[in-house]
C-alpha cells in the first residue's frame, strides 16, 4: 500500500491490535451485578436506622423536605459502605454549564496527630461542599474574583462508587450554586422544574377524582448515538482531538448509501467494547437496554430504559464518561460530536419523555380507546399547547454550534418544532375539534402469509422519524437534542412548559366547574379550545420536505435555523415571565444562560477556525505544494527531453491549490475581524463570515485530497476512519 507512512503505521497498528480480555465469568448473576456500586435504597434499608431510612424514602418518593438531622447517620453508613468498596476518597459531583461533569476529590482520612489517621465523613460534609466557582461559566452572574460556590447533596440521585485501576471514589451527585443562591449548573433547574410540573399535574389529577395523588415525576429515556474511531487515526487528526469533528475530509467512495451498516452484525471489537461498557454501566445502576449499529459506518447507539429525569440526566453524563474511558481501553476513541464526519449521518440523543407516578403509572398511555380516556387526552392536549406556545424554547434547549451541523439535514428533525401524533390520535383530536370524539382507530393485524409464523399486531398509526416531537405509543420522543448535549436542558424546558400548560388546564377546569359546568363538558370544551388554538403545531407529514418549510411559515411556526437565531428566545419577555412564575430561573439566571450560549458558540467556532487555518497551512498546503512541485518537475523534465508533456494533472492540482491559498488568507482575515464585534453580533459574524470562510478552505482541501499522491497525504481519510475498526 502506498499510503503516507503516518497513516500506514496507524493501519498496521489497527490490524495488529488485540482487544483486552473481558472477564464476565465472575460467578455473579446479572441481577447481582446491577447496582452493585450504588448506595441504593436497598443498601440504605440494610444499613440505616429504620427512622432515618423512612425519612430518606419520604424525600425520594414523596419529595418531602430533607431532614438535616439524619445527615450524620446517612454519612456514616455511606462512608462505611464506600470503604468496604475500596474507596479512599469522596467527591461531590456536579454539572456546571460547560456541559461536562465536574468533581473535587477529598480523602476520607484525617490525621490524628500521633502519626495515625482515621476515616471520617460527617453529615455536614455530605450535605454541602465548597468548590471554587470562579472558573466556571456564569454569564455575568459573578465577578471572576468572586470565587465562592456551593455544592448541595441531591438525595434524589443515589451516590455511587466509581472504580478506577488507581483507586475507587465515592461520588455524590450535587447541585452547584453561587454564594447568592443562583444556579451555576444543570441539575438545580431540573429539580426546580420537576417540582413546578408536579404541582400543576397534581391539580389536574385531583380534578379527575384522585385524592391527594402522589407527586408526578417526569421520566426520561435518552437514546445515545456515537461514533467509534481507532485511537491511531484519532491521534493523527488534530481536528478530532481539539474540535471533536473533522474539519477536512473528502467523501469516501462508499458512504452509507447501501444502508448495510444499519442494524447489521456488530463488529467483534465493537461488541467487546459494548459488553465491557454495559458491565460497568450495570454496576452503576444505569439500565442500558439496547445496542445496535446505527445508519452511518462507524456509528452505534445505546438506549437505556426510562428513569426519573433527574437521575436519567446524571446517568447520561456518567454514561458518556464511561464510554470514553472504556473506548480507550479498547484502543478506540468514542466521538459524541453531533457531526464528526461530513456527508454521513450525525448523532443525536433522542429524549423520550413521559410523566406519571407510582400510583397511576404513565399518564401518557392512551389505552385501547383513547377517545374515551379523558384524563390521557387532557395531558396529551397539555403537551400540544406547551410545544406550540413555547416551541422556540424547545429549539433553544438543543442549540449549539455542533448541533447546528445536524439539525435540518435529512438525518435529523428540522429546526421547526412540530408534533407528530399519529393517525389514531390525530383523528381523535380532529373529532374533538369538530364537536366530540366518538371512536378511535383500532389496531390491525399483519397477515404474513407464512403458515409457521403467527399474525402480528399492527399499531393504529405509524412512526415519523422526521418529526422533532413525536408521540410513539406511550411517550413523546424529542428527537432534536444533540449527542454531545446534556439531557438536562431539554428536560428543564419540557417540565417548565408542561407546568404552564397543566396550570392552564387545571385553572380552566376549576373555573368551569365552579361556574356550574358539567365536568365532562368542561373537559370537552378545554380539549376543543386547545386543539383549535394550538393544533397548528400538529404535523404528521414529511418534515424533511421543502413544502413543509412553506407550510410551517403559513401556520406561524418558528424556523430558527441556527443557534444564533434561537438564543434570543431565552431572554424574550414571555420566557422571562414563564420561568419566573414557576420559580425555575430568575431574570438574572436566564440572561446568564443567554450570555453563556453566545460565549460557547463563539469559542467553538473560534477554535475550529484556528484549527482549520493551522491544519490548512501546516499539513494540507505543504502536501499539495510538494505534489505540484513533483508534477512540475516531471513536466519540465519531459519537455527538456523533447517529449510532449501532458499538463492536465498539473493544472487540475494547481487550480484548487490556488483556491486553498486564497481561502486561507481570507479565513485569517475573517478570524481577525471577529474581535471587532461583541455579544450576539459576534456570534452572527462567526456564523455569517467565519463559517463560510472555513467552508471555502475545506472545499479546496477536499478537492486536493482526491488529487494529491496518497503517500503525501498525512491525514487519515474517511474511508480509513469509518471502516477500519
Amino acid at each position: 500500500m502506498s499510503a503516507n507512512p503516518v497513516r500506514l503505521s496507524a493501519i498496521n497498528a489497527v490490524e495488529a491490535y488485540v482487544p483486552p480480555p473481558i472477564s464476565f465469568d465472575t460467578g455473579e448473576e446479572p441481577g447481582e451485578i446491577f447496582g452493585a456500586n450504588v448506595f441504593s435504597l436497598s443498601v440504605m434499608q440494610k444499613r440505616l436506622p429504620k427512622t432515618v431510612y423512612k425519612s430518606v424514602v419520604e424525600t425520594i418518593e414523596k419529595s418531602a423536605p430533607l431532614d438535616p438531622d439524619i445527615a450524620d447517620a446517612v454519612a456514616s453508613a455511606m462512608k462505611d459502605w464506600a470503604l468496604e468498596k475500596g474507596a479512599t476518597h469522596y467527591a461531590h459531583v456536579f454539572y456546571p454549564l460547560t456541559g461536562l461533569t465536574a468533581e473535587k476529590h477529598d480523602s476520607f482520612l484525617d490525621p490524628v496527630g500521633d502519626g495515625t489517621a482515621f476515616a471520617s465523613f460527617s453529615g455536614k460534609t455530605l450535605i454541602q461542599g465548597e468548590p471554587d466557582a470562579s472558573s466556571f461559566p456564569n454569564g455575568g452572574l459573578r465577578n471572576t474574583f468572586e470565587a465562592r460556590g456551593y455544592t448541595g447533596w441531591d438525595v434524589m440521585s443515589p451516590a455511587y462508587v466509581l472504580e478506577n485501576p488507581n483507586g475507587n471514589t465515592l461520588c455524590i451527585p450535587t447541585i452547584f450554586i453561587s454564594m447568592t443562591g443562583e444556579a451555576l449548573d444543570h441539575k438545580t433547574p431540573v429539580l426546580r422544574s420537576q417540582q413546578a410540573m408536579s404541582a400543576q399535574a397534581r391539580r389536574v389529577l385531583e380534578l379527575f377524582g384522585h385524592t391527594d395523588p402522589d407527586n408526578v415525576v417526569a421520566y426520561c429515556g435518552p437514546e445515545q448515538e456515537y461514533f467509534l474511531v481507532d485511537s491511531h487515526f484519532f491521534l493523527s487528526r488534530p481536528d478530532l482531538i481539539n474540535a471533536g469533528r473533522t474539519l477536512f475530509g473528502a467523501k469516501p467512495p462508499k458512504g452509507q448509501e447501501f444502508d448495510d451498516h444499519y442494524f447489521g452484525a456488530i463488529p467483534e471489537r465493537v461488541l467487546g467494547f459494548m459488553m465491557d461498557t454495559e458491565r460497568e454501566l450495570f454496576k452503576l445502576g444505569i439500565p442500558a437496554k439496547t445496542r445496535h449499529n446505527e445508519v452511518a459506518p462507524g456509528q452505534f447507539e445505546v438506549a437505556p430504559m426510562f428513569e426519573r429525569a433527574n437521575e436519567a440526566s446524571d446517568h447520561q453524563q456518567l454514561l458518556m464518561t464511561t464510554f470514553k474511558a472504556i473506548a480507550k481501553k479498547h484502543g478506540m476513541e468514542c466521538l459524541f460530536h453531533e457531526k464528526p464526519f461530513a456527508g454521513v449521518n450525525g448523532s443525536g440523543k433522542h429524549v423520550n419523555f413521559s410523566l406519571g407516578n407510582s400510583e397511576l403509572g404513565s399518564l401518557l398511555v392512551p389505552g385501547d380507546n383513547p377517545h374515551d380516556n379523558a384524563q390521557f387526552l387532557v395531558f396529551c392536549a397539555a403537551v400540544i399547547r406547551a410545544v406550540h406556545k413555547y416551541g422556540g424554547l424547545l429549539r433553544v434547549s438543543v442549540a449549539s454550534a455542533s448541533n447546528d451541523h445536524r439539525l435540518g439535514a435529512n438525518e435529523a428533525p428540522p429546526a421547526i418544532i412540530s408534533i407528530f401524533l399519529g393517525e389514531q390520535l390525530a383523528d381523535v383530536f380532529d373529532q374533538i375539534a369538530k364537536g366530540g370524539a366518538t371512536g378511535s382507530k383500532e389496531k390491525g393485524t399483519l397477515i404474513i402469509g407464512v403458515d409457521t409464523l403467527p399474525d402480528l399486531t399492527k399499531d393504529p398509526g405509524d412512526r415519523n422519524r422526521t418529526s422533532p416531537f413525536a408521540f410513539t405509543g406511550n411517550r413523546f420522543e424529542f428527537r432534536a437534542p444533540g449527542s454531545l448535549q446534556t439531557v438536562a436542558g431539554p428536560m428543564v424546558m419540557i417540565n417548565t412548559i408542561m407546568a404552564e400548560a397543566l396550570d392552564f388546564c387545571a385553572t380552566t377546569l376549576e373555573n368551569a366547574v365552579a361556574e356550574g359546568t358539567d365536568f365532562d363538558k368542561a373537559v370537552q370544551d378545554l380539549l376543543s379550545t386547545i386543539i383549535i388554538d394550538h393544533g397548528a403545531v400538529v404535523f404528521n407529514g414529511n418534515g424533511y420536505s421543502d413544502d413543509w418549510q412553506v407550510e410551517a411559515q403559513q401556520r406561524g411556526l418558528k424556523n430558527l435555523r441556527t443557534t444564533v437565531d434561537a438564543l434570543p428566545e431565552l431572554i424574550a419577555p414571555e420566557a422571562i415571565e414563564l420561568f419566573g412564575k414557576y420559580g425555575v430561573f430568575s431574570d438574572r439566571e436566564m440572561h446568564s444562560r443567554y450570555e453563556i450560549g453566545i460565549e460557547q458558540y463563539v469559542m467553538t467556532i473560534g477554535v475550529e477556525a484556528n484549527l482549520t487555518l493551522e491544519i490548512g497551512n501546516t499539513t494540507i498546503l505543504p502536501a499539495a505544494v510538494r505534489y505540484q512541485t513533483e508534477l512540475a518537475s516531471n513536466v519540465a523534465a519531459l519537455k527538456a527531453a523533447g517529449v510532449d508533456a501532458d499538463t492536465s494533472t498539473l493544472e487540475s492540482v494547481s487550480a484548487p491549490l490556488a483556491a486553498l491559498r486564497v481561502g486561507l488568507v481570507d479565513l485569517a482575515a475573517a478570524i481577525a475581524g471577529a474581535h471587532q464585534h461583541e455579544g450576539l453580533e459576534e456570534a452572527a459574524y462567526c456564523r455569517d463570515v467565519i463559517l463560510p470562510a472555513m467552508a471555502e478552505v475545506r472545499e479546496a482541501a477536499d478537492t486536493l485530497e482526491g488529487l494529491v499522491a496518497d503517500d503525501l497525504w498525512a491525514l487519515p481519510t474517511y474511508q480509513e476512519m469509518l471502516y477500519i475498526l
